[in-house]
């Protein structure tokens, strides 16, 4: 049917109907609701990956991609749901499958319990009409009605030169000395759309306040006007969020962080690591482990040196007796360049670390080497072998979750007063960390009763030792 065939009476209608809004392009293939950009941001927020996410809603990973880079990683819509005020995604597909039918306007506000004007005006705003008639279509209707909502805010920083200026100065501003005069800094790499924090390279100097700086600062400096006010939620929005027009890109390499994107903090903290699987985590080891009863359970962990220098530190969570591994550098260390994905040839590379912690812990009796905690670090990645040649069953605690190894990290903290940070920790001999850990171990502990850790596990040792005596009746 052409747009000439229908009634005059139904076109004035659709001149009514679009008079108090601007003309919308074509949407081509809808974007998806809002609930399912809604649902996204929600997973994003909870540390999913952006294809995980993608795929969770029912869009390809491609369009996730483009929603998290554009959005600058910032959800660009509220997360709360609608109220039950507006038509949802769930009733126009309601609408349109009763449309298709041959229900009538009235029967349709009966079966979705809304008013009959409701539907009226829903079935002549957002049909589609590009075919020359009203076709009503849920995702088209859906498009269109998200258009109509819009309410575009002009950002604060667009239209205050002033506050714009106040901020990239701050941001973005140059070093100098106390008499004013210009520092240029190191020559560094121009900003690529990519995070701006280099590993051994020079970054650029600038003044570098933070948002968070600034928006207090600002205050300070201006107290009697209101004008020059701003969040440092906003200077974030205007600094990753696309389409803000108001800060340059450029800027976001000015931030602590170097990164071009906003990375949601549960992502951090879900990173994937490919050697810990759904079987060692830490919820699968076993529960005597937990209440320190039974001995043969162990936490570990690493106190870093200079020079890739590196002590292992493992203490029994039930005695706190403490072994310390030395891990010396591979032949060839320092002497010629690492091979990229070749083997590690520092001190505690996983060929290095595997094989130290197997020669440490093959000396204990099987009874008193049952489980293993370790944090998420991957120089522990070979831990299949290591639970293999030794019995050890290994489980890793979660991603900064440092608590879950708490005799462990109380331990290294006393080490630190004989391996200070900042030190070379491969200098040390086998000899010299057995009599530092003999220091430790003989040391009194209150929660041992002022026992020491080497006179609970020798008695320990006593008692596994000891042969089995049969029980008559």
């Amino acid at each position: 049917m052409k747009t000439s065939d229908v009634p005059e009476g139904a076109r004035r209608q659709w001149r009514a109907d679009r008079a108090l809004r601007p003309a919308m392009r074509s949407p081509g293939r809808p974007d998806p609701s809002r609930v399912v950009q809604r649902q996204f941001w929600r997973l994003i927020a909870t540390g999913g990956t952006t294809v995980e996410a993608s795929l969770a809603v029912g869009v390809s990973w491609p369009v996730g991609s483009r929603w998290f880079r554009h959005a600058g990683g910032m959800p660009p819509i509220s997360l709360a749901g609608p109220t039950g005020r507006y038509l949802s995604f769930e009733e126009r597909e309601d609408i349109a499958i009763l449309r298709a039918k041959g229900a009538r306007v009235r029967q349709i506000a009966r079966a979705l319990g809304r008013d009959a004007g409701t539907i009226s005006r829903e079935l002549r705003r957002n049909a589609a009409t590009r075919g020359g008639k009203q076709e009503y279509r849920a995702t088209v209707a859906q498009w269109k009605a998200q258009q109509a909502a819009k309410r575009p805010k002009v950002a604060k920083l667009v239209t205050n030169d002033r506050l714009r200026e106040y901020v990239q100065e701050r941001l973005d501003g140059t070093v100098r000395l106390a008499d004013s005069t210009a520092v240029a800094g190191p020559d560094a790499a121009e900003w690529k759309g990519r995070k701006m924090k280099p590993h051994r390279a020079d970054r650029r100097w600038v003044t570098a306040w933070s948002p968070q700086q600034i928006s207090y600062r600002v205050r300070l400096d201006f107290p009697d006007d209101e004008s020059m006010r701003i969040s440092h939620e906003a200077i974030y929005q205007a600094l990753f969020i696309q389409g803000r027009g108001a800060l340059k890109r450029e800027l976001v390499a000015c931030l602590r962080t170097g990164r071009a994107l906003r990375e949601p903090r549960a992502r951090t903290r879900n990173r994937p690591q490919g050697h810990v699987t759904a079987d060692v985590v830490l919820s699968e080891r076993p529960a005597e482990a937990a209440d320190r009863a039974v001995p043969g359970h162990w936490e570990g962990d690493l106190i870093i040196g200079t020079g890739r220098s590196a002590i292992g530190t493992l203490v029994e969570r039930s005695s706190r007796s403490t072994l310390l591994v030395r891990l010396p550098q591979l032949e060839g260390w320092g002497e010629r360049p690492p091979v990229k994905n070749g083997p590690s040839l520092g001190g505690y590379g996983a060929a290095a670390m595997n094989a130290a912690l197997t020669a440490s812990m093959t000396r204990l009796p099987e009874q008193l080497r049952k489980t293993l905690t370790w944090d998420r670090g991957k120089e522990l990645s070979g831990h299949a072998q290591f639970a293999l040649e030794t019995g050890t069953k290994v489980f890793f605690a979660d991603p900064h979750s440092p608590w879950q190894r708490p005799t462990n990290e109380n331990t290294n903290g006393l080490l630190r007063q004989y391996f200070p940070k900042g030190t070379d920790l491969a200098r040390w001999s086998a000899e010299e960390l057995e009599a530092v850990a003999l220091a430790i171990n003989n040391r009194p502990r209150k929660v041992l009763g002022w026992k020491t850790p080497a006179e609970v596990f020798a008695e320990q040792l006593r008692l596994i030792r000891q042969p089995d005596v049969a029980t008559t009746d």
